[in-house]
C-alpha cells in the first residue's frame, strides 16, 4: 500500500511540471504533436527508471558518508558526497547516450522528430531532480528508503511527466483550428494552458490513500 500511495502521489499530486514546473523546456518545446510527445514521454520514462536506481546505488555504495566501508573499514570516515552533482549528471548522460542510439537504430522516424531535444534528456531537469529528491527524502525522514522505492518514486515521477506533455499535445493540437487573438498566439496560450492544468492538478492534494 505504501508503494501504491507513493507511486499516485508521484504521478498527479508532486507531478514534476504542474507541481515543481521542472523540464519545461522541453516540455513546452516537444508539445506539438502527440506522436512526438509520446516518444519523448517514453524515454523520459525509461531513463528515469534506469538513472534514478542507478545513481541511489552509487551514492550508498560510493558517495555518501562511509559508503566505501564495504571495500575496508578504514574508509569508513571517507565522504565522497560533494561529487554527487557531477557522478548523477556523468550516469545520466551516459544511459541517454545509449537512448539515443537505440532510438536512433529502431525508429529512426522518431529519432528525426524528436531532434536535438532526444540528447537533451541529459539536461532535463527532472531526470536529476528525481535523483536529489530522492536524497532529499531520506534525509526528512531520517530513514534510507529501499531500491524499490526509488525505482516506484522514479517510474511514477516519469509517468507525471509523460501525463503533462501528452495532454499538452493533444489540446496545442486541438487549439490550432480555433481562433485565439494573435498576442496569445504560441507560447501565449500555452503558458495560460499549463497554468490552468496545474491549478486543476492542484485539486489532486486532497488524496489520501
Amino acid at each position: 500500500m505504501e508503494l501504491f500511495n507513493l507511486f499516485v502521489k508521484s504521478i498527479f499530486i508532486d507531478n514534476m511540471v504542474f507541481a515543481y514546473f521542472l523540464g519545461m523546456c522541453s516540455y513546452l518545446a516537444v508539445s506539438k504533436k502527440v506522436t512526438t510527445a509520446i516518444g519523448l514521454g517514453i524515454a523520459v520514462v525509461f531513463v528515469l527508471l534506469i538513472t534514478a536506481p542507478f545513481n541511489w546505488l552509487l551514492y550508498h555504495y560510493m558517495l555518501k558518508p562511509g559508503a566505501l566501508v564495504w571495500i575496508n573499514e578504514s574508509f569508513k570516515d571517507v565522504d565522497l558526497s560533494f561529487l554527487s552533482f557531477l557522478i548523477f549528471i556523468a550516469s545520466i548522460a551516459a544511459i541517454v547516450q545509449l537512448v539515443e542510439m537505440a532510438v536512433e537504430k529502431f525508429s529512426p522516424a522518431l529519432y528525426s522528430s524528436l531532434g536535438i531535444f532526444l540528447p537533451l534528456i541529459a539536461v532535463n531537469c527532472v531526470i536529476l531532480a528525481v535523483a536529489l529528491f530522492v536524497q532529499e527524502k531520506e534525509d526528512q525522514s531520517l530513514m534510507g528508503l529501499g531500491i524499490s522505492e526509488v525505482t516506484i518514486y522514479a517510474v511514477g515521477s516519469g509517468i507525471g511527466w509523460f501525463l503533462a506533455i501528452i495532454s499538452m499535445a493533444a489540446i496545442r493540437e486541438k487549439i490550432t483550428y480555433s481562433n485565439i487573438p494573435k498576442p496569445l498566439r504560441g507560447l501565449g496560450i500555452t503558458f495560460i494552458i499549463t497554468g490552468l492544468m496545474a491549478f486543476a492538478f492542484m485539486g489532486f492534494m486532497g488524496i489520501k490513500i
